[in-house]
C-alpha cells in the first residue's frame, strides 16, 4: 500500500472542544484505569495473541498501565507519553520518553527500531494521526504489527471532533482510514474483541496492520 496524497480529512475533523496545550492538560498524573477489568483482560489476550514473544515494543501515548499480560515474554518495552509520574509507575515499561505527538508527530527513534507498536485507548486524542501512523511505520521493523486499541470512553473535550461524532463501528473505519493514508501498511483490519460482553461492560475494539516484510 502506498501513501496517498489525497487525504479525505479537513481541518474541522481534528478540532477539539479544548484546543489548549496537551502538555498542560496531562501535567497532573491520573493513576486510574480507563477500561474495566474484563476489558483489560481482553486487551492482554489480544497482545499475547498478536505480539510475538521476545519483541521490543513501543507503547504510544503511554500512561501508568500498558495492559500487557504478565506471561508475555518480551525484549523490552519503551513508553512514549506526556506524564512522567504515570510512566514511572508503569510496571511494564523498561524506559520511557516524554514527547507530545500533537506538537511533533515525529517519533524520536531510529528507523526499524521496534518489533511491535501499541496504541491503547488514546487514538481519539491525536490531531495528526496520519503523520503519526506514517512515522510508526518508519520505526517498525518489517513484519511488525501495529495495534490500535480503543473503547467507548474518552475525555470528550480533548477528543477530535471526527471521533466524537461517530459511533464505535465508524471509529474502526476511521482508524483504518488513518492507516491507509499513512501508507506502508498491509493487512489492515478491525474487530470487536468482546462481542459477548455484558451490557454494562466496556467494549474493546482493535484496528491492526503490519509493515510488509519487504519494507515497502
Amino acid at each position: 500500500m502506498v501513501e496517498s496524497s489525497q487525504s479525505p480529512f479537513t481541518p474541522m475533523h481534528f478540532t477539539r472542544q479544548d484546543d489548549g496545550e496537551d502538555s498542560l492538560f496531562y501535567q497532573y498524573p491520573r493513576l486510574v484505569v480507563h477500561i474495566d477489568d474484563q476489558a483489560i483482560a481482553v486487551v492482554g489476550d489480544l497482545f499475547k495473541e498478536m505480539i510475538p514473544p521476545e519483541s521490543s515494543i513501543l507503547d504510544l501515548m503511554s500512561s501508568w498501565r500498558s495492559h500487557l499480560p504478565p506471561d508475555l515474554a518480551r525484549a523490552g518495552m519503551v513508553g512514549l507519553g506526556l506524564n512522567d509520574v504515570e510512566m514511572e509507575e508503569n510496571p511494564d515499561l523498561d524506559s520511557y520518553i516524554i514527547h507530545d505527538l500533537n506538537f511533533d508527530p515525529r517519533l524520536p527513534f531510529k528507523d526499524n527500531n521496534f518489533d511491535a507498536v501499541t496504541l491503547t485507548v488514546s487514538v481519539q486524542y491525536l490531531v495528526k494521526p496520519v503523520e503519526v501512523f506514517r512515522d510508526v511505520n518508519r520505526v517498525l521493523r518489517p513484519g511488525g504489527p501495529f495495534l490500535v486499541v480503543f473503547s467507548n470512553r474518552m475525555f470528550s473535550t480533548k477528543a477530535v471532533r471526527g471521533w466524537v461524532v461517530n459511533d464505535d463501528e465508524a471509529r474502526m473505519t476511521l482508524v483504518a482510514t488513518y492507516l491507509h493514508y499513512a501508507g506502508g501498511y498491509e493487512d489492515i483490519r478491525g474487530m470487536c474483541r468482546n462481542p459477548n460482553r455484558g451490557p454494562q461492560e466496556d467494549p474493546v475494539y482493535v484496528v491492526m496492520a503490519s509493515k510488509p516484510h519487504n519494507g515497502d
